[in-house]
């Protein structure tokens, strides 16, 4: 838990926690309108590519987070006329890929993580959670939008030590 203060801390940390929760692509998490997210239901809907709809399910965390950022968005643009995305950038307009991009590397700097945060990290992370906790892969197809099982497939390979322990584990001679 990041204790953010500033609108964009709290925007940039509701957005590492949404990209996690659901697994969404940046396209879809930028184009993600208040209309599209259920906090009671605890879903958003995804517009994915060729126009393609999906409910994904978030949990509470998530939820929580997302209530957090929509007060801290109130309070910022108070009766300001501004877009009808979820996410919006300092002007009340929706905000760019390239702000994601942006504010999730300085976060990441910030924390002293090593490695460069970009959003489609959280995405793989997401996906390969699912598995480590034995989600099927039709299931994490549906939730990562993609028109094909091959593509997740890609992600059964990304754990190689869950492999290997259940290697030495089962196997007569591991």
């Amino acid at each position: 838990s990041y204790p953010a203060e500033k609108f964009d801390e709290i925007r940039t940390v509701t957005i590492i926690e949404l990209l996690y929760a659901a697994g969404l692509r940046v396209s879809e998490l930028i184009n993600l309108r208040l209309e599209n997210v259920n906090l009671v239901e605890k879903w958003v809907l995804a517009l994915g590519k060729g126009g393609k709809q999906r409910f994904v399910p978030i949990h509470d965390r998530a939820v929580e987070r997302i209530k957090q950022y929509l007060s801290a968005r109130e309070a910022h643009f108070a009766a300001k006329d501004v877009d009808s995305e979820l996410f919006l950038n300092k002007n009340g307009k929706k905000i760019s890929r390239v702000s994601v991009w942006k504010d999730l590397a300085a976060l990441g700097r910030k924390a002293n993580i090593s490695q460069p945060l970009h959003p489609h990290l959280f995405r793989h992370t997401f996906a390969s959670h699912l598995l480590q906790g034995g989600a099927d892969l039709r299931s994490l197809q549906e939730m990562l939008g993609h028109a094909n099982l091959t593509t997740t497939q890609i992600y059964t390979h990304l754990d190689v030590s869950d492999l290997k322990a259940k290697h030495k584990k089962f196997h007569p001679h591991g």
